[in-house]
Formats: C-alpha cells, sequence, structure tokens
C-alpha cells in the first residue's frame, strides 16, 4: 500500500513537473498562437487578418535610427562572394547578427566582385523577412548589384513569404534551390519572385492551414480561405506565375506533398527567367542595349533552356554550360554587361580558355546565334 501510494505520489510531481515544462510562466493561448507561428513543423500556415502581425517596416538608410534587433528564428543564414559552394569555402561566412555594422562586415569582402550569395536555411517567418530586406539594403549601399538566394526551406507562413517576396522583387535576386535543398510549401511563394529560378532541388507544394480558425464547418474553413488564396493568386500574377499553382495547392491535404517536375516548374513558371521581370527588362534593354542584345539574349535564354537544365543536373553543371553557351552568343556584352544574362555568374566561374569544356554546347556553331530566337526554337 505504502509502496502503491509513492509511486502515485512520484507520478503526480513528475506530470506537474512536465506541465510546468511544457507550460512556464503560465503562458497564455495567444502566447502559444504567436509562438506557433514560428513553430509549425512542416506545415504552411496562415493567419487571420485579426491575429497576423504586421509587416515589418523597411530597413532604416545609413543614418537613421531605428534598427531594431531581429533575430533568425528556425532559421540560420551564411554570406559568400562565390557561387561556388562545393569546396571548402561551401555556405559561406555564418551570420551572427542583422544590425548593420555586422551586415556590413559581413557584405564587405564581396564588394570587389560586386557579388553575393546568401545562403539561407530554415522556416519561411518575419525574420527570413527581414533578412533579405537588410542585406539587399546593405548591398545597395555597398554597390554589390548581384545577388543570390541561396535557399533551403520546408516552408512557414504564408503572408510572411509574400512580404518577402515582394522585397526580393524590388532588389534584382536569382534564386537557386540546389541540388539536396528543398523549396516546400510557403518557400514557394518566395521562389516566385526571384528575377531568375535556378532549380535543381525538390520543390513541392500542399494545402495552407490557417492559425486561429473559428471554423466549424468545410463551408466556413472555404469562406475563411478564400480571401487568403485570392491574395496568394494575386501575389502569384504580379510574379508571372500561372494561378493554377494555388488550386493545385488546394488539393493537396496540408499533411501530405505533391513534387513538381521540372517539366511543371517550367509550365507554372517557377524555373528560369521570372516572365514578368523579363517584359520589364526587355523594355529597359531595349533603349538601353539595342535590338541585337535583346535578340541574342533571346536566343540564348532559348538555347540555355534546351541544352543546359536537364533534369537531375547538379547547379554547378548547369552554370558551367550557361557559361560556355554565353560566349557562343556573345555574352557578357561590352556595353551591357550588368544586362547580359545569368551576370551573377560572370564574375565567379568563368573558365580560361585552355580549360573550357568540349561539350555538345561549345561544339555548336556561332552562325546560330545570327538566328532569330524562333529559329533557334524550332531547331530545338
Amino acid at each position: 500500500m505504502f509502496k502503491s501510494c509513492a509511486v502515485s505520489l512520484l507520478l503526480c510531481l513528475g506530470l506537474a513537473a512536465c506541465s510546468q515544462l511544457e507550460n512556464p510562466g503560465n503562458v497564455t493561448a495567444a502566447d502559444k498562437a504567436v509562438r506557433a507561428q514560428t513553430g509549425d513543423g512542416d506545415h504552411m500556415v496562415s493567419f487571420n487578418a485579426a491575429d497576423a502581425p504586421p509587416a515589418p517596416a523597411p530597413p532604416p538608410k545609413r543614418g537613421e535610427q531605428g534598427w531594431p534587433e531581429v533575430a533568425l528564428d528556425n532559421g540560420k543564414a551564411w554570406i559568400s562572394c562565390d557561387t561556388e559552394y562545393a569546396d571548402a569555402a561551401g555556405d559561406g561566412a555564418p551570420l551572427e547578427a542583422l544590425d548593420r555594422a555586422s551586415l556590413e562586415a559581413a557584405i564587405g569582402p564581396c564588394v570587389e566582385r560586386g557579388l553575393l550569395r546568401l545562403r539561407y536555411a530554415g522556416k519561411i517567418n518575419p525574420g527570413f523577412t527581414e533578412l533579405v530586406a537588410r542585406v539587399a539594403l546593405v548591398a545597395e549601399a555597398q554597390h554589390v548589384s548581384r545577388r543570390i538566394l541561396d535557399l533551403d526551406s520546408s516552408g512557414g507562413q504564408v503572408e510572411a513569404a509574400i512580404v518577402a517576396g515582394d522585397r526580393i522583387g524590388e532588389s534584382n535576386w536569382t534564386i537557386w534551390v540546389r541540388e539536396g535543398s528543398v523549396c516546400h510549401s510557403a518557400c514557394v511563394f518566395v521562389l516566385a519572385a526571384g528575377d531568375n529560378r535556378l532549380v535543381s532541388g525538390k520543390v513541392g507544394i500542399h494545402r495552407m492551414m490557417r492559425i486561429s480558425s473559428k471554423a466549424t464547418s468545410r463551408a466556413e474553413l472555404n469562406r475563411e480561405l478564400h480571401e487568403v488564396y485570392d491574395n496568394v493568386k494575386d501575389y502569384l500574377q504580379r510574379n508571372g506565375v500561372a494561378v493554377g499553382v494555388a488550386d493545385l495547392m488546394m488539393t493537396v491535404p496540408n499533411r501530405s506533398l505533391r513534387l513538381l517536375s521540372s517539366d511543371e516548374l517550367r509550365q507554372f513558371g517557377l524555373d528560369g527567367t521570372n516572365a514578368v521581370q523579363d517584359d520589364l527588362e526587355r523594355i529597359k534593354q531595349m533603349r538601353k542595349c539595342g535590338d541585337d542584345f535583346v535578340r541574342r539574349k533571346d536566343a540564348f535564354l532559348v538555347a540555355f533552356d534546351q541544352d543546359c537544365k536537364r533534369e537531375g543536373s547538379e547547379l554547378e553543371t548547369i552554370t558551367r554550360c550557361g557559361q560556355t553557351l554565353k560566349q557562343r552568343y556573345g555574352f557578357p556584352d561590352a556595353t551591357c554587361p550588368d544586362e547580359s544574362p545569368l551576370s551573377e555568374i560572370d564574375v565567379s566561374i568563368l573558365l580560361p580558355p585552355s580549360d573550357k569544356p568540349r561539350d555538345a554546347v561549345a561544339e555548336r556553331t556561332a552562325s546560330d546565334a545570327e538566328q532569330p530566337a524562333s529559329e533557334a526554337a524550332e531547331r530545338n
């Protein structure tokens, strides 16, 4: 009898201790909801309008006060001044803080090349949004115009992804999902925003779930989600991505995952050049660089899709193929080097003439570059 009571007492004490560990400081339901915003596992979450945190203000410019302290929740970041990631340097130097001084110190070594690669592994949340906004702001101030977001994320918050995507769309980013990395769930909205997207890893989608939903029926839940999906579709349209992505998401349970094939990524507009950005650049480049430049760039992009972006190819293989192909089409262009396609790799992996591989791309005659893009497409 005494042993039974002792066991019961120990069990009660253990349960009480566990309860205190699970809820330190008597965390309220509202506090738990806030914590759930960044601790959502592999789900894609969306907020009721009343519960959503406000979008963070753009970081202040140099000389202005008010750089609030921001931490990366459920994520890590590195800065590299190179596109190579398979060597000893790997992902680059860990980014320990997001204050201006720390970012200037991290980006400073990249000024000479004018290129930075931001590697991010973690959740899509407000901390990630601040990360890309602040890195872009400091990079712009230091004249580092070529920016790569090297992304590995299983997803996160819809609203944070859209805010981050809009900032990415305003600040000239190429987005990578390299082999071994993933871009799932809400990460797909970030991928949509890149000026150019190079994908060798896995991209997957599923249905979103609402935080603090008060729905008690399918009809009520559908009404709650309708407004969110309208915003998502508007966002996809302004980034040149097919709204069918959002429709397909609706059919995949949030505990499942629908991986998109290479063909689907291209059909949906999630791989390669951002169609809206391409239109905008064509208008500017026609004025600045001339008709011949635009014609050669069109032909290059058609050939790049056909010859370099093959299923299962590693990202470094794709970029090296692109570099060889660029020379065939006269890029980087002497008059408009920054506007040349894939200009972010020009400063990093340009091979000496003696080292260039003689592959099928290099063996093609230079006369192909004289063809209009439509003829090049028909040939391929």
